[in-house]
């Protein structure tokens, strides 16, 4: 497996290298070591936990169309479990989607034009995994992200799935798992190869990661993957994952009067 640091130069994040596009092109997948520094790390958890506060002081339940998750954390305070269009309340995670290094990664989808648009789709999405005996969001079985362009009435347009990690999460505890190649599968094998969703089971050909908080991870978005749950309880299985999705086609942002795509609906009824 490719894992890229950011030793060399900061020029690796201008233009990937031939090697990493390769990598990339035949397993739809990359991981980058220290994106960002832990105090940057650092700085992106308070602005969420700040975002965090506000919402559940005004009862926040969905923004633009979007459910938020909410659960406990290890001390049995309630907590937000997934965040969406989270860069839209926080200067700093807005600035952060500017981030050259970041456009740069439009390349991968090459020959079509990608972009980050944190008013689309679900915007930035926050995920803050943790096990308690009453947790319900603590692992996502396997699925692609192309289904919901088909629960919106469109076909499958290509995308990326970024996710900056703001904790350390070796693949012991669980957490992000991929199936290597299988973007290039037909769109029959995409939507059905297994169960979207509902099969948590692992499989013989998939790669995990050794994950620092700092680190980012980008996989096409027609790659099977799922997220192991943590063998841990409490603090000791919390991972908390920046989603910031790269995606092509019309530009179709949200805003209050959007209507929640059944998709959400569908993944409730679903969840673990």
């Amino acid at each position: 497996m490719l894992t890229v640091t950011n030793e060399t130069s900061h020029q690796l994040f201008e233009l990937l290298s031939p090697e990493q596009r390769q990598f990339f092109d035949q397993n739809g997948f990359i991981h980058i070591k220290q994106f960002v520094n832990r105090s940057t790390v650092q700085q992106f958890i308070a602005e969420i936990q700040r975002v965090e506060s506000i919402w559940l002081a005004e009862k926040v339940d969905k923004i633009n169309g979007t459910p938020i998750k909410f659960g406990q954390d290890e001390n049995g305070n309630r907590i937000v479990q997934r965040f969406a269009f989270t860069s839209l309340f926080s200067p700093i995670l807005r600035d952060f989607l500017d981030d050259p290094r970041l456009l740069a990664l439009t390349q991968l989808l090459a020959p079509y034009e990608g972009r980050i648009s944190p008013e689309e789709k679900d915007g930035l999405v926050v995920n803050h995994y943790v096990r308690t005996p009453e947790s319900n969001f603590s692992r996502m079985g396997w699925h692609t992200d192309s289904p919901r362009d088909l629960f919106l009435g469109q076909r499958i347009r290509p995308m990326l799935n970024v996710g900056l990690h703001l904790d350390d999460c070796p693949q012991t505890n669980g957490g992000l798992r991929v199936l290597p190649g299988t973007h290039k599968q037909n769109t029959l094998l995409t939507l059905f190869r297994k169960r979207q969703f509902v099969d948590h089971r692992p499989d013989p050909r998939e790669v995990g990661f050794d994950i620092e908080a700092g680190d980012l991870t980008i996989h096409n978005g027609s790659l099977w993957h799922r997220v192991e749950q943590s063998p841990f309880t409490g603090a000791a299985s919390r991972r908390r994952v920046m989603y910031i999705p790269i995606i092509t086609g019309d530009y179709k942002p949200k805003n209050a009067s959007s209507k929640t795509p059944f998709y959400h609906r569908f993944a409730k009824r679903i969840q673990d």
